[in-house]
């Protein structure tokens, strides 16, 4: 004791400052092992630390390996909607170009079945695919003869020139010289596509492993073409622009605008009386007369005059004419300088001073004054009535009024103005906003009435966050690529982009679907007509941006006009398409016009829709007057389906001289079928 309580007394002692032991520092380093029932709660302990730590990495690198599976399906379904966009590119330019008969869903099962058919192979239903070569000599010879027939009349009435062949003979033992060297053929280049693809590689002898020399491309290059496909095309093409026997497709002719003016009354019947006279000196089988809203119904709410009308229409009967009335319920005028300005009815325009949510709006909130937004189709803020209540009662106070007229067969179809210059779109390609082509446009849909079914699409969805318009999209005249939105694999894409198109779409399947339920009930028994409007530009890229902000959700993964035309099918409605031609600016924009007319036309016949057709200002020339008659009744169609009628929108009065009246009349001729020449005057 004394000993110890000396060293704490002094801890400078000689003993404390010693170095210790090796026996010391291992009883210091380890701790006694712990024995029994402690050592059992220590072993516990520490499983139970390791299983924690162990829980805590797997479940850190668990939620990182999920959103990592979560982005790469997100790329791959990315992956796929491209390579689906790149095969419906294929399948359309096959079915435009080619003429081949592809069903509406192929695959590239019928892609390769149809190639090998159209190149003289044999495919059956299960897959074999074979050549039928044990032909008798004298059907060979038969082949042999059209051939040659086939070769001279086309070097008599065009001029050969050589093209070099897209296929090569490779491994060929003929001539050590012409191995591995394209073969030249001395074909027709006006000769259509369906020829070319006609000319077939010939068989390999699988016994000497060379060319059988009947088949050699270079002794025999006129029999490697099918002789009965070449004598087919050389017909067509000496007949293209003989219209004899040809489907009729009844012509009208759209009357100026400003025949009836701001106060119903009909400007200068004399001047109306010689239009229509030189239009039925044309052969044409009627005319089209806008009914303005705007004009009718244009001062006090519910209060119509029809008096105009009534005069013009007398004036039609004279000439035993038939009428299409359009039910205008949009603008006109303000973008054309000289020309009749007609409005909105005023009292609705005073309306729209005080709630001005009551127009399409664009994101910069700004108004158009166009037309009604399809926000208040159903909102009661026309003094009581909704929007479709608003276009029902024109249409029934029409129909009552000219009654005589429709029992009489005069007024043989009724057009219903469903958006912007009567077609069924959005106000989304606007010069009044400041939009030139090839401008993408702008959504419209900033109103608070479609704001409001916006936010309600969206939270029924469950993603409340989506309601709104997308922040990225550019504006009226920007390009797809110059945009996030409308970019290659952008925004429009998304999860939210699909959310939103599918949304602005349905509004306007939605606003027609209302309209011609209550156009049905006011005009029963009567052609119904819809106008679908042609919106060709940025079609070759893959957002087709100017048709998403016109409300067409038709991007190249997806067809837009599908269920739009289910709505006019249920109503049994016939479909007008504005049609365009291809023009030199239409290079720049990635525009196709006639791919667009092919996808409309086909989808709305194969809909069972009667399909009409009305030119675009720009192609009133008598070049695009003859490409839309072979629109008009597609040669190649083995259904032989074409247009109902045609409507003839003319650029200004006929008889200010803007159009030749020759052309006119050629074009009327070639619609009726009963004219055979040629497109030189």
């Amino acid at each position: 004791m004394n000993t110890i309580e000396n060293i704490d007394e002094n801890p400078n002692q000689e003993l404390l400052t010693q170095p210790p032991t090796q026996t010391q520092n291992q009883t210091q380093s380890h701790s006694r092992r712990p024995r029994g029932f402690a050592a059992t709660a220590a072993a516990a302990a520490a499983a139970a630390a390791n299983n924690n730590s162990n829980n805590n990495n797997n479940n850190a690198s668990s939620g990182k390996g999920k959103k990592e599976r979560e982005k790469e399906k997100e790329r791959t379904k990315l992956r796929e909607r491209h390579r689906r966009a790149i095969t419906s590119r294929m399948l359309a330019g096959l079915r435009q170009y080619g003429n081949f008969p592809l069903p509406a869903r192929a695959d590239m099962n019928d892609v390769l079945a149809a190639l090998a058919r159209e190149a003289g192979w044999t495919v059956e239903p299960d897959g074999t695919t074979y050549r039928l070569s044990n032909q008798s000599q004298s059907h060979h010879h038969l082949h042999q003869q059209m051939a040659a027939a086939a070769a001279a009349t086309t070097t008599a009435a065009f001029p050969v020139r050589s093209v070099e062949s897209p296929l090569s003979v490779k491994n060929c033992s003929v001539k050590a010289s012409v191995e591995c060297q394209p073969s030249v053929l001395r074909i027709d280049e006006s000769l259509s596509p369906a020829s070319f693809d006609s000319v077939v590689i010939p068989e390999r002898d699988t016994r000497g492993g060379e060319f059988n020399a009947s088949t050699s491309p270079i002794n025999n290059s006129v029999e490697c073409l099918e002789a009965d496909q070449l004598i087919q095309d050389v017909r067509a093409e000496e007949h293209e622009d003989d219209f004899t026997g040809t489907p009729y497709i009844p012509v009208y002719v759209m009357l100026a605008n400003h025949v009836i003016n701001n106060f119903c009354q009909l400007v200068d019947p004399e001047l109306i009386r010689q239009e229509i006279s030189h239009m039925k000196a044309l052969n044409v089988d009627g005319v089209s007369v806008n009914c303005w809203w705007g004009i009718v119904e244009g001062w006090n709410p519910q209060k119509y005059a029809w008096s105009g009308y009534r005069e013009l229409f007398n004036i039609i009967r004279e000439f035993n004419l038939k009428v299409q009335v359009v039910m205008a319920f949009h603008e006109y005028g303000a973008n054309d300088s000289g020309d009749a300005w007609i409005s909105l009815p005023q009292w609705v325009m005073e309306i729209g001073k005080g709630n001005q949510d009551i127009f399409f709006t664009d994101r910069e909130g700004r108004r158009n004054t166009e037309c009604l937004s399809w926000g208040v189709d159903k909102e009661r803020v026309l003094n009581g009535r909704t929007g479709i209540e608003v276009y029902f009662d024109f249409m029934r106070s029409f129909r009552t009024e000219f009654d005589d007229l429709f029992v009489a067969g005069l007024i043989c179809a009724v057009e219903i103005g469903l958006g912007p210059s009567g077609e069924l779109k959005y106000p989304s390609l606007s010069e009044r906003m400041g939009w030139r082509y090839p401008g993408i446009g702008e959504f419209q849909c900033y109103d608070r009435y479609l704001q409001q079914s916006l936010r309600k699409a969206a939270k029924l969805r469950g993603h409340s966050f989506w309601a709104r318009g997308p922040d990225n999209a550019g504006q009226y005249n920007s390009l797809p690529h110059e945009t996030g939105f409308f970019c290659e694999r952008g925004d429009y894409d998304s999860y939210y982009g699909r959310f939103f198109l599918n949304w602005y779409a349905q509004t306007l399947i939605d606003h027609a679907d209302n309209v011609l339920s209550l156009a049905s009930l006011a005009f029963e028994e009567t052609k119904i007509i819809v106008k679908v409007p042609g919106v060709y530009w940025w079609y070759k890229t893959a957002s087709h941006a100017a048709e998403l902000t016109a409300g067409y959700y038709n991007p190249s993964n997806q067809d837009g006009y599908a269920p739009v035309f289910e709505v006019l099918k249920k109503h049994s409605v016939t479909m007008k398409f504005v049609c365009a031609v291809p023009s030199l600016q239409d290079q720049e924009a990635l525009a196709d016009p006639e791919g667009l007319s092919w996808q409309v036309l086909n989808l709305a016949w194969d809909r069972g829709l009667a399909a009409a057709g009305e030119n675009a200002l720009s192609c009133y020339d008598r070049e695009g007057c003859m490409r839309v008659v072979e629109m008009a009744k597609p040669r190649n169609d083995p259904d032989r389906r074409h247009f109902s009628f045609f409507m003839y929108q003319q650029p200004s009065s006929l008889l200010q001289g803007t159009i030749c009246f020759s052309d006119l009349g050629y074009f009327i001729k070639c619609m009726h079928g009963d004219i055979a020449g040629d497109l030189l005057p």
